[in-house]
């Protein structure tokens, strides 16, 4: 599995009420805000967001054009409006490294106003492992190289950790019987979208006997493994197996 590390993006929100165009209610004045993305480096210096490829912004549905696909840093994002919403904005990593999404509340207390969030950063190549180094240490060994060398061992590397994750796998599933008490454990890896996806299987194939809790104001589910339909159980246990393994 590829090194991950975790960086700092800075979000920078800035409006202000536009004195010469008409409010279109009265109370709520019409206001020009923007939205740029930056990173922190190990010195809590703003610098370039260099590990995005791309950021897109999510606005109010109230919007002509809702979703916004933003390709070059600092991804600014200036609009026009009167009201406060809550947006999703998800970042693009480089080098097909995924992406992540984070909620951001756009309002109008302050002119200016910045949010930090942590993010999980993989190091799954060259491209990158330069780029993270702009901002901060990246791990030992993540740093492949593209000489003919470094590049072979790299592929003999990654060769070898497949062949010994399909070996785990296949060991895993050789009963059909699943291992309820290693299930759970394994679950405790999982990233967000694949538990989210467990959570969609318990709500499609659960059975009258299946107890499970559902506290979202808390952002908690629960759920007795032992009360899951045999065909749930199997069907969860060769996903959870699938993703730990990749």
């Amino acid at each position: 599995m590829a090194e991950v590390v975790t960086r700092t993006i800075r979000l920078i929100t800035q409006q202000n009420v536009l004195d010469d165009t008409p409010p279109i209610q009265e109370g709520y004045p019409m206001r020009e805000w923007s939205i740029k993305v930056v990173m922190l480096n190990d010195k809590k210096e703003e610098v370039p967001a260099n590990i995005l490829d791309k950021v897109t912004y999510t606005l109010h549905p109230t919007f002509s054009q809702p979703i916004r696909h933003l390709k070059k840093p600092p991804f600014l994002l200036t609009e026009r409006g009167w009201g406060e919403f809550d947006m999703e904005i998800t970042f693009n990593f480089i080098d097909k490294a995924g992406s992540q999404t984070i909620r951001h509340d756009l309002h109008f207390q302050e002119n200016r106003y910045e949010n930090d969030h942590k993010i999980k950063v993989p190091v799954n190549g060259p491209k990158m492992a330069k780029a993270l180094a702009a901002s901060g240490n990246v791990p030992a060994g993540a740093e492949a190289t593209d000489d003919a060398n470094g590049t072979g061992r790299a592929r003999d590397k990654r060769k070898a950790e497949t062949d010994n994750k399909v070996k785990k796998r296949s060991k895993l599933l050789e009963t059909d019987t699943p291992d309820l008490e290693k299930m759970a454990d394994l679950m405790q890896k999982l990233n967000e979208d694949d538990l989210l996806h467990i959570v969609q299987m318990v709500h499609d194939m659960k059975s009258p006997d299946t107890y499970y809790k559902n506290d979202v104001e808390q952002g908690e589910f629960h759920v007795d493994l032992y009360t899951l339909p045999d065909d749930l159980a199997k069907k969860m246990w060769t996903y959870v197996i699938s993703k730990v393994s990749e």
